[in-house]
């Protein structure tokens, strides 16, 4: 069987849904804006916020199929195999010889992020990271995601070699760990990129402690993050498990929005928790892992994968990344259909319990205020929401917002 031919086909196929999708996207721009949310932006700011979502638009296709080249030409001119030859030939250092092929193939995109970044960012009025700042973010990133792949590459490796084909289970179950690690963890990892601060004491923190406790909900913390080192655009999110749950606002939410504003959004946060949003997100994890041990089970014990790249025999580090960018990403889009789904269906539910608390109203100002903060789109197209969004356009939660409030 040609694997070489049917991982670039495979390869080719991926990038052009990308761009199907990002072709769908841009002609969003044309799109009649709902009446519900047409004072999001005057007649200025929506010219404005057409020509960043070109540029953007641009950027992001550019960023894609310099992607796709490296990839490409490293499949097709078997460069991981010759990064490979460098290295000793034990198993643990021809699996990061690949790591680090990929880890070095990435290198490309920079430019593109600097120019992202730093240019059309800087342009309109986002950026506000020095340049220091963001190569410490690449750097850092870059080594994280080593380290990540690593540590997968070597479980992956140590589980096939004792276990054989008990693969599947044994490595979901150990993948399911790491994840759920991460997710525990997260709080600390992200200290690496940002510094946070308890809020500090006044009419917030009272009327959000008071929403707490009349709900019996409990956090590790209320925490703000310094997001204005790199950018304007604000946000919050929850985090971590049990006695270690932590909710995030950005220092920029709140410093653009009112304490009415920012108690909705801290009430639409605590409806994730009280649903236990984060769970069943770590349910779904577990399925998309199933999966992955099942296509690593598929291709470590098919070893004829292996010559057609210029591998003498099984290479732990090319398997996961084949499985991850050319096997499991020919499925992905299925799998993110059913996930954007599930998301959606939770974000409405936590903005029916801002609306329980009474903060429908205030609910509806903010989420206003974070869509003109961060430049959203106001009418995307429906089909890019069914494929891809997490949450649902701005007009479909007003709408549902203000039925509940009827």
């Amino acid at each position: 069987m040609p694997f070489k031919i049917i991982a670039l086909v495979v390869l080719t196929v991926v990038y052009l849904y990308g761009l199907f999708l990002r072709w769908i996207d841009r002609r969003s721009e044309n799109n009649p804006v709902p009446a519900n949310v047409a004072d999001v932006y005057d007649p200025e700011t929506y010219r404005k916020w057409r020509a960043y979502h070109g540029e953007k638009s641009r950027v992001g296709m550019i960023d894609a199929t310099v992607s796709f080249a490296a990839d490409f030409l490293l499949l097709l001119c078997n460069g991981y195999a010759a990064c490979a030859r460098l290295f000793p030939q034990g198993p643990f250092w021809q699996m990061l010889a690949v790591f680090l092929a990929s880890a070095a193939a990435s290198l490309v995109q920079l430019p593109i992020a600097w120019y992202d970044t730093m240019v059309v960012e800087e342009k309109y009025g986002f950026n506000r990271s020095t340049a220091k700042t963001f190569w410490l973010d690449q750097a850092k990133g870059l080594v994280i995601n080593l380290l990540l792949m690593t540590v997968m590459g070597a479980l992956l490796m140590g589980l096939h070699r004792a276990l054989g084909d008990a693969l599947i289970i044994a490595f979901v179950a150990a993948m399911t760990v790491l994840m759920l690690g991460i997710s525990f963890l997260y709080p600390y990892f992200s200290r690496i990129f940002n510094k946070f601060t308890p809020l500090e004491e006044g009419e917030l923190k009272e009327k959000i402690t008071a929403l707490l406790e009349k709900n019996g909900y409990h956090v590790r913390a209320i925490q703000v993050m310094d997001a204005s080192r790199r950018s304007t655009k604000s946000n919050a999110y929850f985090t971590g498990f049990g006695r270690m749950k932590t909710i995030v606002l950005y220092d920029t939410l709140v410093a653009s929005m009112t304490t009415e504003e920012i108690c909705a959004v801290f009430a639409h946060e605590m409806g994730h928790g009280l649903h236990r949003d984060t769970l069943k997100n770590q349910l779904l994890s577990f399925f998309q892992m199933l999966l992955i041990g099942a296509l690593a089970w598929l291709t470590l014990r098919t070893e004829g994968i292996f010559p057609p790249f210029g591998f003498e025999g099984v290479n732990y580090g090319f398997a996961l990344l084949l499985i991850m960018s050319v096997e499991f990403a020919l499925v992905a889009p299925l799998v993110g259909l059913v996930s954007s789904a599930v998301s959606r269906r939770a974000e409405y539910r936590a903005d029916a319990q801002a609306v329980r608390e009474g903060y429908g109203g205030a609910l509806v100002s903010a989420l206003k205020t974070l869509a003109r903060s961060n430049f959203a789109d106001l009418a995307p197209d429906p089909l890019l929401v069914k494929l891809e969004y997490s949450h649902p356009t701005l007009s479909q939660r007003i709408a549902a917002i203000e039925r509940g409030r009827g």
